[in-house]
């Protein structure tokens, strides 16, 4: 990366692909953050730069790497390998850590040594945030992997009346698709997922819930 594109990525402001740290705080939210990267759209996380646009640079930016590969090969599961380097900008060094989006999703956080794999966290982008996934949201990232079993679809009289009810509400919820059609909430979430993966609904995640739309076709 060149000097003017990194300002002008910093005069772009956080993103869902661009996140500031002034500096390194702790491996756990270091390696949330690239890994919510690696679980939506990829991104890149430049450390010695400030929520407010400031460059403050880093002090060591050896101690800093180590630290960033530290929490990407201990912290993150499966092992991420960002792309790093250093950018000289106003006499001080950024670090800008390039994260792709990953084929091999999700990417979950380790936490306590006695936390069993499906326990451990799974975190996405939403805006300028790293959020916690749901459920259903892990389903469909696993569902995303290039060894995941194919699907097999058919639409009843249930998928029809939740189309029905999106064509005049233009979105809903598991709450409502399962008080619509009358099931469980679990199993309404395991026929969303599907239509998901079918391409059929998008998912959306906001700060209350995930909600579906119908995908628009061109």
């Amino acid at each position: 990366m060149r000097r003017n594109e990194l300002r002008e990525l910093i005069a772009d402001g956080e993103s869902t692909t661009l996140e500031f740290k002034r500096k390194f705080t702790s491996p756990e939210k270091i390696a949330k953050e690239i890994a919510a990267f690696a679980n939506t759209k990829g991104g890149v996380l430049l450390i010695g730069v400030d929520d407010d646009k400031r460059i403050y640079g880093v002090k060591s930016e050896k101690e800093e790497i180590a630290q960033i590969e530290h929490a990407c090969t201990f912290f993150i599961e499966p092992i991420i390998e960002p792309y790093i380097e250093i950018i000289e900008i106003e006499f001080k060094d950024v670090i800008v850590v390039h994260i792709p989006e990953s084929e091999y999703k999700p990417h979950r956080i380790n936490g306590s040594p006695d936390e069993k794999p499906h326990d451990k966290k799974v975190y996405i982008r939403q805006g300028e945030e790293s959020v916690t996934a749901s459920r259903e949201m892990v389903r469909i990232l696993q569902s995303r992997n290039p060894d995941s079993k194919p699907l097999t679809l058919s639409i009843g009289d249930k998928e029809r009346g939740l189309f029905a009810f999106m064509e005049k509400n233009k979105r809903a919820t598991v709450k409502d698709f399962a008080a619509l059609v009358n099931i469980s909430e679990r199993r309404a979430a395991r026929l969303l997922v599907r239509l998901v993966r079918a391409g059929v609904l998008n998912i959306h995640t906001d700060s209350t819930n995930d909600y579906y739309t119908i995908v628009e076709r061109i």
